[in-house]
């Protein structure tokens, strides 16, 4: 049960950051929402790292797997927050949800070995992406421009993929706060520290609850998710995959988002691919 109430606990997190993004970035720059993000992040949290040391059997590797996964989550959000400025959320966020089949292609890579069953749904995955991406859009987003949603959505994932694999890593050997602090102080240091300093930082009062919404369900949903892992990792992963499903189906309702059959379609099967895999990977 603890592993079903944390992999649904992060899929419903991550949905909600993924929608509040959506709507900020279309008030705000995208580059704004993710530094507003980040500091609430952070702030949220600091003050726990005190009352858990940093182990002391924890070296060079592990910082160098530490740094790795914040600057991917960073970047990968940003591009994430674009395509969310430019696109539907019921395309980009199951494109966002590749990330676990990118983070298992790196693992590959690497040097592991792929059963049978995780490629072909590699593949599918694939399939899926592609019909999503090519579809025509009845109804694009007013604010299209420059790279389109789905190629900036993939370029996300595969930056999330390799945050994927670097706190893969070094989650064993380091407590759940050191986790989650380095996209935050890499993002208060590289992103809102600069934009704040050029004057370039952003936000209006409707933006306000958004960007409080998005900081605070990231950090919750990993956390969430990172719990739920402990008392069923296959369980927690597979749910938690369904962010995507939940803010495809939210969006529809809340913005009225439309989808074409073949949209639809290769969001289904990205979905579908994702969930198997999750559940074959773990």
């Amino acid at each position: 049960m603890r592993a079903i109430l944390g992999g649904f606990g992060a899929a419903c997190c991550f949905a909600t950051a993924t929608l509040c993004a959506s709507r900020a970035g279309r008030l705000i720059p995208p580059s704004s929402v993710l530094a507003w993000a980040m500091v609430v992040g952070l702030a949220v949290t600091a003050p726990v790292l005190g009352a858990v040391p940093f182990p002391d059997s924890a070296g060079a590797a592990e910082l160098g797997w530490l740094a790795v996964s914040g600057c991917g989550n960073v970047a990968g959000l940003l591009l994430a927050y674009s395509a969310l400025r430019v696109g539907k959320v019921g395309v980009v966020a199951p494109i966002l949800a590749t990330e676990g089949a990118l983070a298992a292609v790196i693992s590959v890579v690497a040097g592991e070995p792929l059963e049978r069953a995780a490629a072909v749904l590699l593949a599918v995955i694939v399939v899926g992406v592609v019909l999503a991406a090519v579809a025509p859009d009845p109804a694009p987003v007013a604010a299209a421009g420059g790279l389109p949603a789905p190629l900036l959505a993939a370029l996300a994932a595969t930056f999330f993929g390799v945050t994927l694999f670097a706190t893969g890593r070094v989650s064993a050997s380091v407590p759940l706060p050191y986790v989650l602090l380095p996209p935050r102080l890499v993002g208060v240091l590289v992103l809102a520290l600069p934009l704040l300093a050029g004057r370039r930082l952003r936000l209006t009062r409707r933006a306000v609850p958004l960007v409080l919404t998005a900081g605070l369900c990231e950090v919750c949903g990993f956390g969430s998710y990172a719990l739920g892992a402990r008392h069923g990792l296959a369980v927690a992963a597979v749910l938690a995959s369904q962010f995507a499903g939940i803010a495809a189906v939210a969006a529809f309702v809340l913005f009225r988002e439309r989808l074409t059959r073949l949209q639809v379609v290769g969001v289904s099967i990205i979905v579908l691919g994702v969930s198997a895999l999750s559940a074959v990977r773990a």
